[in-house]
């Protein structure tokens, strides 16, 4: 049973998930990179990035034991796609979440090509700590680097944890559309 405040819906659960697809059109890779990813069967409807307050993160698989398909499911969606030989690309969600639950946390979609899984992930993460940070009213230097940031973050005691979820891949030399998704999948 989903919690409505004020004709809000707000989601108890969630968790993250990510695919990738190859196919001769491009919205055959993408529906091949969300079968990937295990959520194919699901009406899916893009949110931008607030995590709930309170939210739950479970496991992919018990997660999607609780969604029925056909369903409408709300998700915050990275995806990334290319037919060009050889192209690497990445789709990422980057997660930041307060130290106090009773705070909202974000959530953050980085695409881009020609970087791996560390550098976009390092990226989404980045992003949505800087968000955060920037709300829960932490002083920093928005010029500095990430390492430094996550530093001053963590120093702050008002940030727990920081995180993403991220595909690469490469586009293969058969001329196939190539998608990647990563995403966080809210359970209301």
């Amino acid at each position: 049973m989903e919690e409505v405040i004020a004709g809000n819906l707000v989601p108890k659960k969630m968790f993250f998930t990510k695919g990738v697809g190859r196919a001769k059109e491009k919205l055959a890779a993408f529906e091949a990179a969300l079968r990937s990813a295990g959520i194919e069967k699901f009406n899916l409807v893009r949110v931008s990035s607030i995590v709930p307050p309170n939210v739950m993160v479970v496991g992919k698989d018990a997660g999607l034991q609780e969604l029925k398909p056909g369903g409408v499911t709300f998700l915050v969606l990275s995806r990334i796609e290319s037919k060009e030989p050889n192209r690497l690309m990445a789709a990422s969600i980057g997660v930041a979440l307060p130290r106090d639950p009773n705070n909202y946390g974000y959530l953050s979609e980085y695409e881009e090509y020609g970087e791996s899984d560390e550098t976009a992930g390092e990226k989404a993460e980045e992003l949505a700590a800087t968000m955060l940070a920037s709300t829960l009213g932490i002083d920093f230097d928005v010029n500095s680097g990430w390492d430094e940031k996550e530093q001053v973050f963590k120093m702050s005691n008002k940030i727990v944890k920081t995180n993403d979820v991220t595909q690469s891949t490469v586009v293969g030399k058969d001329g196939l559309w190539t998608c990647a998704v990563s995403a966080a999948v809210f359970i209301l």
